[in-house]
């Protein structure tokens, strides 16, 4: 049997990069899937999954910054499955700008998706996690903001750090009810956020970001959005069943190097 066959998982930002990534992953290996985005790409994402592995899922075109809306979407899925497993709050945004020239605006755009997308999404679910007498939860933070940061990234690592307070204090209260909460820091992945970031530190040549975001990583590469997957699927299954409230770093190496500049 799969390690996650028989399970129902709610993955937000599901249409691309990371979220779809997992969402694969985690079809391969047998769960029926909720999957969730902003845009509506993420049907079609669904059709594919459940035409290559057989997995039964649904879709919700909703903001994750909207209260209401991530309640319905996880009614939608109740309604299919009559139950949540896993939760995996992926749904993210990235817009670099110079902390004095960033706009209030900006600031709300990373704390409304970023961090108040991983509270909605979490107090739709959990109820039924409660009900279900059981789930985990995998929230999708960032080695920025916690471990690191790069020039241009304040709002972006503040509101990252701040998940790692929600994943820790979530996990504290809610181990008694058999609820797992942990935490993916991702480095850099070839995501369409990375190529986003890749566009505004150099709009003429945005390939050449990518290549040195990889040479400054010991690996020599971005990581793959399936390896991921594979991280979040023994989050999300039995085998990782003693672990909560914990920070898992998978960035190819990149926090590792005490310089760039020393060395033999």
């Amino acid at each position: 049997m799969k390690k996650l066959s028989g399970k129902t998982a709610f993955i937000t930002g599901a249409a691309m990069g990371l979220g779809e990534g997992i969402a694969k992953v985690y079809a391969g290996y047998g769960a029926n899937l909720l999957l969730a985005d902003i845009n509506p790409k993420v049907e079609q994402v669904a059709k594919e999954l459940n035409e290559q592995y057989g997995v039964e899922t649904v879709t919700a075109v909703i903001d994750v910054a909207d209260a209401k809306s991530c309640k319905a979407a996880a009614q939608k899925g109740i309604e299919k499955f009559g139950k949540f497993d896993i939760l995996c709050a992926i749904a993210g945004v990235c817009k670099l700008e110079n902390f004095l020239e960033m706009s209030e605006e900006d600031l709300d755009f990373h704390i409304n998706v970023n961090i108040k997308g991983v509270w909605n999404t979490t107090k739709a679910v959990l109820p039924y996690m409660l009900e279900n007498k059981g789930g985990n939860i995998v929230v999708m933070s960032s080695v920025t903001g916690d471990l690191v940061a790069d020039p241009g990234e304040v709002a972006y690592a503040l509101s990252k750090a701040a998940l790692i307070g929600f994943t820790k204090a979530l996990a504290v209260e809610y181990a008694p009810q058999n609820i797992r909460v942990n935490a993916i820091q991702l480095g850099y992945a070839r995501t369409p956020m990375a190529e986003r970031i890749a566009m505004q530190s150099n709009p003429d040549d945005p390939e050449a970001v990518l290549t040195e975001m990889a040479k400054s990583i010991p690996m020599r590469r971005l990581g793959l959005p399936t390896e991921v997957g594979e991280l979040a699927a023994f989050l999300g299954c039995s085998e990782s069943s003693y672990i909560t409230g914990s920070q898992f770093v998978i960035d190819g190496g990149s926090t590792l190097p005490e310089s760039v500049s020393v060395g033999v």
